[in-house]
Order: structure tokens, then C-alpha cells, then sequence
């Protein structure tokens, strides 16, 4: 790290922790609004602090966590996972969201491929079609 030992950029952070494959797509989430530090909007080179609070959304999820660890460095998933701690309601709605999602796919969900021919015959059955 640079000379000042408590002090990161969010895009490095939140690249470093594993949020964003890119520090360019950090950066485009932080100046499109979608990335909030202690509640507040900020610029890409905005310096974390150990104790800040991160809301990041990212498509229909949306995470509040806290920095544990700063580094500027990618490393392991282990690694970047030990860098912040989720809060535990910010991880019961994600976990909501994501069955509510998932149930909602499967309930809409289209048969694969064409009518079998049982299939067929039911459908020109309802058509009045019958043979």
C-alpha cells in the first residue's frame, strides 16, 4: 500500500474484495449511484476507512457491508471474504430475494422442446379438433 496504511480508494476495495470483476466496472457502479459510503453517494476516489459502512447493489441484490480489512490488492476469495463483514439483515433479505426469485422462474418456467405427440393430442382436444 502507499504511505498512508489506513486509507483505500473504494474502486480498489471494492475490486480487491471481489465485487467487481474490474476496477473500471467498480468504477462505472460507483459514479452510476449504484455504491453508498455511510449513507452517502461518493466518487471512485473516495478513501474507506476501517469501520465504514458499503452499500453496493448489484442487479436485484443489494449488500450492506462492513470494511474489516483494507487492502488495494486482489487476492483469494478467502481473502477478499475476510475483508468485510455482511450485516445479518442485509444477508436475510438477499437470501429472501433470491427465493423469491428463484420460485418465481420456476413457476414460469417453459417446457423444453416441442409437444410430444400426448401433447399434441390434448392441445386439439382443447382446440376442438379432435381426430
Amino acid at each position: 500500500m502507499s504511505e498512508n496504511e489506513d486509507k483505500t480508494r473504494i474502486d480498489k476495495w471494492l475490486w480487491a474484495a471481489r465485487f467487481y470483476k474490474t476496477r473500471s466496472l467498480a468504477a462505472e457502479a460507483i459514479a452510476g449511484g449504484k455504491v453508498q459510503v455511510n449513507g452517502e453517494r461518493v466518487k471512485r476516489a473516495k478513501a474507506l476507512q476501517l469501520g465504514d459502512e458499503v452499500r453496493i447493489r448489484q442487479g436485484p441484490y443489494e449488500y450492506l457491508v462492513v470494511v474489516r480489512e483494507l487492502s488495494d490488492r486482489r487476492g483469494p476469495a478467502a481473502q477478499a471474504a475476510a475483508m468485510y463483514e455482511e450485516t445479518p439483515a442485509s444477508r436475510a433479505a438477499r437470501e429472501a430475494l433470491a427465493l423469491q426469485l428463484k420460485s418465481l422462474h420456476s413457476a414460469f418456467a417453459p417446457t423444453p422442446g416441442r409437444p410430444t405427440k400426448k401433447d399434441r393430442r390434448e392441445i386439439n382436444r382443447l382446440k376442438g379438433r379432435e381426430r
